[in-house]
């Protein structure tokens, strides 16, 4: 019997925003639980920028680290996560102050980094973001 606060299901927490609370892991499978744990329409958006990512970088890495999946290349960095927020999924790009075009958010304080958030009902652009995703990985990315 579980006891007060405690979860009788093994289903993620969503942490704030809703986003889903995965352990550390590498590989596709701690990727694949953060995916199968967002939120409503959120769970498509990640399935449909998994798939785009894996088709555009046949050799990417995989990982979950604070939470979120993180994309890369062996022995390279880290050139892009996707986090969930309570009205958005926000894609970051650790090198995207030299994309072309610059991914629209970032600030002073960001610096290198750029991202895209991505709303209910927005119009995805597979093909700015599969170019996008191209262009990252092939860039020096983030070490932690």
């Amino acid at each position: 019997m579980a006891k007060l606060g405690q979860s009788t299901s093994a289903a993620p927490i969503l942490l704030s925003g809703g986003n889903p609370q995965i352990a550390k892991g590498d590989g596709d499978a701690p990727v694949q639980a953060y995916i199968a744990a967002m939120p409503g329409w959120k769970r498509g958006l990640g399935e449909r920028l998994d798939a785009l990512i894996e088709r555009n970088v046949p050799d990417v890495r995989k990982a979950v680290r604070w939470n979120p999946p993180f994309y890369g290349i062996e022995g390279q960095r880290w050139f892009v996560s996707f986090h969930v927020f309570t009205h958005y999924v926000k894609v970051t790009f650790f090198s995207g102050m030299s994309l072309q075009p610059i991914p629209p958010g970032g600030t002073a304080k960001s610096k290198d980094v750029r991202w895209i958030d991505i709303r209910e009902g927005d119009r995805f652009d597979e093909v700015q973001m599969a170019d996008w995703v191209k262009q990252a990985a092939a860039l020096p990315g983030w070490i932690p």
